[in-house]
């Protein structure tokens, strides 16, 4: 039955059709280029969307802050919806870092062999001297009488007394390395020439022991040489407040020659004396703490460390954590190589197991199960990222304002044009920046030197970086630190390490009639930087070097030029008969024999 009135009410009753608005997560200060993101959109939708406002679009960049109503107002007149972001929910995350035990009960502790930092100037005698004690042959391993790394191993007195010994780097630019040795050890021997005196890197030793709290003996070695005299060596060093027991002070002095062996024995029973004054004793049970003395990679087996035992025993199978790697113990080793089952409080022994290399210098800790170490290595990676963003966003900061100090800068003068005059203004000035790429803007006349660094060990690699760290001379000559790393020298480092200004790729060959010969080219793009007929060329193709000589000449389209920049295209021909390939690499580039000097003194 139809009911009166049903097919009026039919009639007038519209189902709007529901309108779908994209919604667009908006936020306090949101830069242009980021609204443009999270609307979908490009850069020049948003110019758009505030054309016919108050908005000064000529100063309006990606990078530009807008105002909150400005927001909005893109928003709205692009046909879309905002919704304000949600405050971040996610809570820091809790710290599961590992951490050394509290200070042992003195019931606890037990004895230990006393562990020795050997110091000094590079030919002082230090590793001859290390040498005489461990009866081995190391110093002819040695190029240029230099240690590479840093050394950890025991040594026995014929007496049944232990001593560990660290040896460090001898020069003065390995400064780290030695204060890294100061903080690891309980007594440093300093060596000192009686022929030679103190020298520069003897007064940093001095002060790297003094820093660290470490009692010194001095070593006066070579006194077996015609010109020794261990007299001004004592002398000398009263100048930095090293006073020794003949001049009323507390620190030993040993007249010694470590190539011939002589004394020897009585430096390593003043060692003895003064552990046994020091009272030097450790907790051998519990988790383990130690140090990474040197860390490098082994083709056999893996990420290797030299560590010091400083609490605990360590044993085959425990799980250590040292920065940002774990390690399940899968070998040990001594000294010479052999596998040990343990090791106490001040040995020093090898380490195999770590699933990354550690840096030496970090801490070592024992946890209760690779759970618990992969956890402890997860929070310290992210402490590490939250602080690097919180670095990065003050760099990003700071970065912006320069660039809006920048921009108020070269608006000041064209406040008075009107918009397109700006344009046009603005246009000039920066053409020549924004037409050639990256890689050219950082070509200039400024001589530079890039360097690939690549070490045996952790330590070495530190070590020089450090130094380069001093490096004053950047007026002089620029000094660029393309790569450093572990390992040997490999394809991909001298890849790297190729320093070519111009480069073109061959794109087509043709020949060209000139008189009654005809002359090969070379149709070309320039890939970066530029060619110059001045300078000398080579064909490279594949990995072989074809042909090195002069160009006959250089042309862009019919012209002869001087020179060809970065995407544009030319024809070359060499003075000598080259066979040019599509896919051939040419290489411009300038030889210039001129020795450098600059006032940067590396202190060695």
């Amino acid at each position: 039955m139809q009911v009166k009135g049903q097919k009026k009410d039919q009639k007038t009753q519209k189902v709007k059709p529901k309108v779908y608005k994209q919604e667009v997560e908006i936020r306090q200060g949101m830069t242009a280029a980021a609204l443009a993101e999270a609307m979908n959109k490009d850069f020049d939708h948003v110019l758009e969307a505030l054309l016919n406002t108050s908005v000064d679009l000529d100063s309006l960049e990606k990078d530009t802050v807008l105002e909150e109503r400005w927001i909005k107002e893109v928003v709205t007149r692009s046909g879309m919806k905002f919704r304000w972001a949600k405050l971040s929910t996610s809570r820091e995350q809790p710290n599961k870092d590992a951490c050394r035990r509290p200070p042992a009960d003195p019931n606890l502790l037990v004895p230990r062999p006393p562990v020795v930092t050997i110091m000094g100037h590079v030919d002082h005698g230090k590793t001859t001297l290390l040498d005489s004690l461990r009866k081995s042959q190391i110093v002819s391993s040695e190029a240029g009488g230099i240690t590479q790394h840093i050394g950890a191993f025991l040594v026995q007195l014929p007496t049944g007394e232990k001593i560990t010994f660290l040896d460090t780097p001898g020069h003065a630019a390995f400064s780290s390395m030695r204060a890294r040795g100061a903080n690891a050890t309980d007594i440093v021997i300093l060596v000192v020439a009686a022929d030679d005196g103190v020298m520069n890197q003897t007064v940093e030793s001095i002060e790297h022991a003094r820093r660290a709290k470490v009692p010194m003996i001095v070593a006066v070695n070579k006194c077996d040489k015609p010109q020794a005299d261990p007299q001004r060596v004592k002398q000398e060093l009263l100048a930095h407040d090293v006073v020794c027991e003949e001049f009323g002070g507390d620190v030993q002095a040993i007249h010694i020659s470590a190539l011939k062996g002589d004394n020897l024995l009585a430096l390593a029973e003043a060692t003895v004396a003064l552990a046994e004054v020091l009272e030097l004793k450790a907790e051998a049970t519990g988790p383990v703490e130690g140090l990474v003395i040197e860390s490098r990679t082994d083709k056999g087996k893996g990420p290797v460390t030299t560590a010091i035992v400083q609490r605990g025993t360590l044993k085959r199978g425990c799980v250590l954590v040292a920065g940002k790697s774990w390690a399940k113990v899968r070998f040990l080793f001594d000294e010479n190589g052999c596998a040990v089952r343990e090791a106490g409080p001040s040995t020093a022994v090898e380490v195999v197991g770590w699933k990354e290399l550690p840096s030496a210098g970090e801490t070592i800790l024992e946890v209760e199960s690779e759970q618990r170490a992969r956890e402890v290595v997860e929070w310290r990676s992210h402490d590490e990222e939250q602080q690097k963003l919180q670095e990065e966003m003050i760099a990003i900061e700071q970065k912006q304002k320069l660039h809006l100090e920048e921009y108020r800068r070269e608006r000041e003068g064209l406040s008075h044009l009107s918009w397109r005059q700006r344009k046009v203004a603005l246009y000039r000035a920066n053409k020549t920046r924004f037409a050639t790429r990256p890689s050219e803007r950082m070509q200039s006349d400024q001589l530079s030197l890039p360097v690939i660094i690549k070490g045996d060990v952790d330590g070495s690699v530190e070590a020089i970086l450090n130094i380069l760290d001093s490096y004053d001379a950047q007026q002089q000559c620029e000094l660029e630190v393309v790569h450093f790393g572990i390992g040997d020298i490999s394809e991909n480092d001298v890849n790297m390490a190729e320093m070519f200004g111009g480069e073109a790729s061959v794109v087509a060959m043709f020949d060209v009639t000139v008189g009654k010969k005809k002359v090969p080219v070379a149709g070309c793009r320039v890939q970066k930087g530029q060619l110059d007929r001045r300078f000398r060329f080579r064909l490279i193709r594949g990995r072989d070097t074809v042909w090195e000589g002069s160009l006959a000449a250089l042309k862009h389209h019919k012209d002869d030029v001087q020179t060809v920049r970065a995407g544009m295209e030319c024809g070359l021909s060499a003075d000598d008969d080259v066979d040019f390939r599509a896919g051939d690499v040419i290489v411009c580039f300038e030889e210039v024999e001129a020795p450098q000097v600059t006032s940067w003194d590396p202190g060695f």
